[in-house]
């Protein structure tokens, strides 16, 4: 099964994510199947190939808690600016 979820890189307490599609039995920093964007949250940066995240929910991944959140939070963003 696939999973749609954070990789922490980035150094000790400054922590960064990239967003990956990854085998939910995979470890947390394993080898992703594909990175889709990146998220910095000490400076709350974020970027997400919407393409990508559509492609890999319709072929079945399921989003993690986190990422779900951070996908609803770029909706609202494009919302509003339009």
């Amino acid at each position: 099964m696939v999973k749609i979820r954070l990789k922490r890189v980035g150094a000790k307490k400054a922590p960064h994510y990239r967003i990956v599609a990854i085998d939910s039995r995979a470890r947390r920093d394993g080898m992703p199947i594909e990175e889709l964007g990146y998220y910095n949250p000490c400076s709350k940066q974020l970027h997400l190939d919407r393409q990508l995240v559509e492609k890999w929910m319709k072929n079945g991944a399921k989003p993690s808690d986190t990422v779900a959140s951070l996908i609803r939070r770029i909706g609202k963003e494009e919302t509003q600016a339009v």
